[in-house]
């Protein structure tokens, strides 16, 4: 395990918050300064959106074209079963067992970023930390982007590109979607200070908030690296002394 750089990084919050933001600005950003300011090494990121999407495409074929059950979802784009969400969870952790167990030195020199959000309505952070495997539980992390439900709403309204739908940067949520599934986040309720530790499994693990109200993901390059290296900071103290 590397000396300077976080092994997993947990990064949640509300949809539209700034997460994707975040990952594409520590993408674009050469690795020494990367693992220097930042503490995050060589990058790989780990979404459940390209998924939780594959699976929207299925249903939509397998209901149109071949006339057969919806395996996932109803007509609406609803999880026919509230376990999808946290199956999304154990994907994430079983496609980070693969690259550990491809690369037994792998956290030597990289850091992987694993992005979600949940809302209280399927179970919240709480729910989904559930199913967060050990192996990730004893290495995260967690970077919370905090927005109030107004400001993701508008956020989630701004991004949408209605042609690239399946986009990290552009997809977005319908109004009533965002009301049902997001409307109230658990995450305050887990975690009430700006930074500290919170119980992964058999582990402590620490986490610090990213404010991010005032949008300084969006547009703001001389604001987002200092606020990003001040909360990151924070976090990596905590995670030294694990």
């Amino acid at each position: 395990m590397a000396t300077d750089t976080f092994d997993i990084l947990l990064l949640i919050g509300r949809p539209a918050s700034g997460k994707s933001e975040i990952i594409d600005f520590l993408t674009r950003t050469p690795v020494e300064e990367r693992r220097a300011r930042f503490h995050v090494g060589e990058l790989d990121v780990l979404d459940d959106f390209p998924m939780l999407w594959t699976w929207f495409e299925e249903d939509n074929l397998l209901s149109r074209k071949f006339g057969l059950p919806r395996l996932h979802t109803d007509e609406n784009g609803y999880f026919k079963h509230v376990e999808l969400w946290h199956l999304l969870i154990e994907r994430l952790c079983l496609d980070y067992q693969k690259i550990l167990d491809d690369r037994p030195d792998y956290h030597n020199h990289a850091t992987t970023l694993i992005e979600f959000s949940r809302g209280s309505q399927h179970g919240g952070y709480r729910a989904a930390f559930e199913h967060l495997s050990p192996a990730v539980c004893e290495r995260a992390a967690i970077l919370y982007v905090n927005v109030s439900f107004a400001e993701s709403m508008r956020k989630n309204r701004r991004r949408f590109n209605p042609n690239r739908p399946h986009s990290i940067l552009e997809h977005g949520l319908s109004d009533t979607k965002m009301l049902n599934l997001y409307g109230r986040d658990d995450w305050s309720e887990l975690a009430p200070e700006k930074s500290g530790y919170l119980r992964l499994g058999e582990y402590d693990a620490p986490y610090a908030v990213f404010e991010n109200e005032d949008d300084v993901t969006t547009g703001q390059p001389d604001l987002l690296p200092a606020r990003l290296e001040e909360a990151l900071g924070r976090l990596w103290q905590h995670y030294q002394r694990r």
